[in-house]
């Protein structure tokens, strides 16, 4: 079972995934129909889609610093006494 702190990470981890998602959407739709769908949503370079943007670049730079340490955070763990169990039916 996963620590509050491994908990935390992954709820970041999710957050910013999303966030990323989103930017990629939407600057596929922008490159492909010229089509802003932050700015649609929430108006051209309002406070809202600024914060919608600012969100979105620091959810990429998270994910990217981050990025090292998510394999070991979603592995699934296996308890040591099925490990040394498996081990020693296998010898």
């Amino acid at each position: 079972m996963a620590s509050n702190k491994e908990a935390g990470w992954r709820t970041a981890d999710i957050v910013a995934l999303v966030l990323v998602l989103v930017g990629a959407i939407n600057w596929g739709l922008v490159g492909l129909f010229a089509f802003d769908l932050v700015a649609a949503i929430f108006g051209g370079m309002t406070v809202s889609s600024r914060i919608v943007y600012t969100l979105v670049g620091v959810a990429g730079i998270y994910t990217i610093v981050a990025l090292p340490g998510m394999p070991r955070r979603w592995s699934l763990r296996v308890p040591a006494e099925i490990v040394r169990e498996r081990e020693l039916t296998h010898v």
